[in-house]
């Protein structure tokens, strides 16, 4: 297939490598900036513009992977061509591209990217979603030449999963800059956390997260939490995480949101 991608940052950079990988044509790679356009285009044999008025005609489809404010922006400069347009964005509805053409479909691949850090794509989740039938068979035949895990998500589902995930990762990888702050302060490594960190992640790979809950707070264990509280003084905004996290699981363990 020929595929015009319109972005260059980290999702841009893993899709484009698998696509091309896959055997798939990377016609031209868009950026507003040209270094970063032709820095990606060179990887993956594919013309590098930094205008939109530079778009050759001759695609399949055209892939957008940029943030979700610059996507309605972008979506009207595409549709006179009357090819496919999809998005990559885990929050913004099917209907945004609607709103300029009949030709939509969103391919989300529901992972956290990195351009320094590489990944098997094949593991990676695809969610798929078409205007019609007919895109969306062509968006999951495309999304298994690259991903053995490809779903049919909607956007209303799609938009919970993205919740989801920020929770999941966006979230918990904050904690770990805050736990690594904390350490720092006190000249200890964050290495010390990491075989937690991992085996924490590990246990979920088998058990519901709600079952496998540890802590002072599911155990209710009111001094040491206190004297938490007390170790974050000075950090109001801290403190009140603290509380907030530990009320949330104390409030689930006691409805008995957790395997037996």
């Amino acid at each position: 297939m020929r595929i015009t991608l319109i972005g260059s940052g980290n999702v841009a950079t893993h899709l484009a490598a698998a696509l091309k990988n896959a055997g798939h044509r990377l016609v031209q790679v868009y950026s507003p900036n040209m270094q970063n356009a032709a820095m990606l285009g060179y990887h993956v044999g594919a013309v590098a513009i930094d205008s939109l008025k530079d778009i050759d005609s001759e695609t399949d489809i055209f892939i957008i992977a940029v943030k979700d404010d610059a996507i309605a922006e972008i979506v009207p400069k595409l549709s006179p061509f009357k090819k496919s347009i999809v998005h990559t964005s885990g929050a913004v509805e099917l209907q945004t591209l609607l709103n300029f053409t009949t030709e939509a479909g969103v391919f989300y691949p529901l992972q956290t990217f990195s351009k320094t850090k590489e990944l098997n794509f094949w593991d990676v989740p695809i969610c798929i979603e078409g205007a019609t039938e007919e895109i969306t068979k062509q968006l999951e035949e495309l999304a298994r030449t690259i991903s053995n895990n490809v779903y049919r998500v909607n956007s209303a589902q799609r938009k919970i999963l993205h919740l989801s995930a920020v929770f999941a990762c966006n979230f918990t990888n904050h904690l770990y800059a805050v736990s690594e702050a904390l350490l720092k302060e006190h000249n200890m490594s964050f290495d010390m956390l990491r075989p937690l960190i991992l085996e924490t992640a590990d246990k979920i790979k088998t058990h519901h997260p709600a079952a496998v809950q540890t802590g002072p707070a599911v155990r209710k264990d009111e001094h040491t939490m206190q004297a938490h509280l007390q170790m974050l003084d000075g950090k109001d905004e801290l403190q009140q995480i603290y509380l907030l996290l530990s009320q949330d699981i104390i409030k689930n363990s006691n409805t008995g949101n957790r395997d037996s």
